[in-house]
């Protein structure tokens, strides 16, 4: 009686620290979009950029700095009814675009990018070490990919210095696992710099995975999120 009872403070202690002297501070979603048009992310993206007209945006485009990707879960506590986002993010992505444009319309013709999942950082150094191991078993599956198998369109009128909102279909691989996918984005060209954000949620079995536990106490919730944030600069 005496053990359990030890065994259920330290439970107790463990979770109150988590959650009340060590709260999940998460970012953000990542948006383009706003309610008075082109948002923070978008005009940070170009403020980098060379500031020169974006031009004729036919030919290939390449990831440049400050693109960022990752996933978004939904933490919760078994002895609290509070759920938290738990987000870890990378900077270390590879990859490029191929566009080309014709009477007003923008074509992205093929786009393929890979993700260091290995290299994923959130606000707790224990998750990280976790996710080597449990979920997304980064260590056993360290990058994940996307190829685009459709052709992408849009109106060139659309993204110039605004904001369009559309879908892109392609090849999602994670944890091993190939599946289909159709993702909305959000596309701006902007002062040289294409940027696309988008997320796709899943159901961790949807890739091979299981949701996360940890000690039985912290858990996460039955669907997972990637999300992205690509700033890609002429090649």
């Amino acid at each position: 009686m005496g053990a359990g009872a030890l065994v259920l403070a330290a439970v107790i202690v463990f979770v109150l620290v988590y959650f009340l002297l060590f709260p999940t501070s998460s970012p953000k979603p990542f948006s383009l979009t706003t309610a008075g048009g082109i948002s923070t992310t978008a005009t940070s993206a170009t403020s980098t950029a060379t500031g020169s007209p974006a031009g004729e945006p036919a030919g290939t485009w390449t990831i440049g700095s400050g693109s960022q990707a990752g996933y978004r879960v939904r933490e919760k506590l078994v002895f609290l009814p509070a759920q938290s986002d738990a987000v870890g993010r990378t900077s270390q992505i590879s990859g490029n675009a191929t566009l080309t444009s014709r009477a007003g319309t923008l074509t992205i013709s093929r786009a393929a990018f890979t993700i260091a999942v290995n290299t994923l950082k959130s606000d707790r150094s224990q998750r990280d070490e976790k996710i080597h191991e449990i979920g997304l078993e980064s260590s056993r599956y360290p990058t994940a990919t996307f190829a685009q198998s459709q052709a992408l369109q849009v109106a060139l009128a659309s993204v110039e210095d605004r904001v369009a909102h559309t879908t892109v279909t392609g090849i999602v691989e994670i944890h091993g696992v190939s599946k289909r996918e159709r993702i909305p984005v959000e596309l701006t060209l902007r002062g040289g710099t294409l940027e696309a954000a988008g997320a796709l949620t899943f159901p961790w079995e949807e890739f091979g995975m299981s949701a996360p536990s940890v000690g039985g106490f912290v858990s996460v919730t039955g669907k997972a999120t990637m999300e992205f944030d690509l700033r890609l600069r002429r090649a």
